[in-house]
């Protein structure tokens, strides 16, 4: 593969059975393409430190509510990790290493902190990727109870999961069953990528953009909307062989898509 090395290493983890799928690492390989010095073990031993200390505070009776209130105790109040609400759309935010060095993030990369955690105490527990939001619940039958990572480990019910999106989307939202599924491996590591993607694409940053796009198509290669995004990052570079591979790609998979005609004058363009 003519790819970065820390590329290399992502697909070689991504292309494993899902559930051997190491987030930390993958999420640690994603980061790498950023900072090229950056060590994974360096970032795996600090989780593994961080998940003996809260073992040595957990009392006998490892209930799942006093092991998430040790948990939240030792990381936000002792660590100081917080959401980071001042400067949100910071790439920063979206890597790993970055997470743990200025102890700030989004839902989704705090999730990833407390999750490795939890795992490591063997304490399992799952992401949960409501629509605009992060969340976390134990994975045990049945407990009905959620963690919110960016906002201080707040323990949530699914009431307080409606509340929350609600405050979110700024209008009144009626919680679906499947805003509360828990989230794959892979679909955990396509939302990070999604949320750069997104960023870069604001900032105008096409290289980095395409990059974050390239990797979302190595988990799911037949993402159309990546296709198509892909597609067009090419043709604006004039890299118009690529260009006509994906797009019509995108038409194949995405034949009544309401962008079609447009994706198909950009090919007769490109002749």
């Amino acid at each position: 593969m003519d790819f970065p090395l820390a590329r290399q290493y992502f697909y070689r983890e991504i292309h494993q059975p899902e559930e051997q799928i190491d987030l930390a690492k993958a999420a640690l390989y994603i980061a790498q393409e950023e900072y090229a010095e950056l060590d994974p073990a360096e970032y795996l031993n600090a989780l593994d430190t961080m998940a003996a200390e809260v073992g040595d505070r957990l009392p006998e009776e490892r209930y799942p509510l006093r092991i998430v209130q040790a948990m939240n105790q030792y990381l936000y109040e002792d660590l100081g990790f917080t959401g980071n609400t001042s400067d949100y759309y910071n790439p920063d935010n979206s890597f790993l290493n970055r997470v743990i060095d200025r102890r700030t993030g989004i839902p989704i990369t705090l999730s990833l902190v407390y999750l490795e955690i939890a795992r490591r105490l063997e304490f399992p527990m799952v992401g949960i990727g409501m629509p605009g939001h992060f969340l976390m619940r134990p994975d045990v039958e049945e407990i009905g109870i959620f963690v919110d990572a960016f906002n201080g480990g707040e323990v949530m019910f699914p009431q307080d999961c409606e509340q929350r999106l609600s405050q979110i989307y700024g209008q009144s939202v009626t919680l679906q069953p499947e805003f509360l599924k828990p989230i794959a491996p892979k679909g955990f590591l396509v939302r990070m990528l999604t949320n750069l993607k997104i960023i870069y694409l604001q900032g105008s940053d096409a290289k980095r953009c395409l990059a974050a796009i390239e990797r979302i198509l190595l988990i799911f290669p037949d993402s159309a909307v990546n296709l198509r995004d892909r597609g067009l990052l090419y043709y604006q570079s004039r890299r118009w062989t690529q260009a006509r591979q994906d797009l019509e790609s995108y038409l194949e998979i995405a034949p009544d898509a309401a962008d079609v005609s447009v994706i198909r004058e950009i090919l007769q363009r490109m002749g």
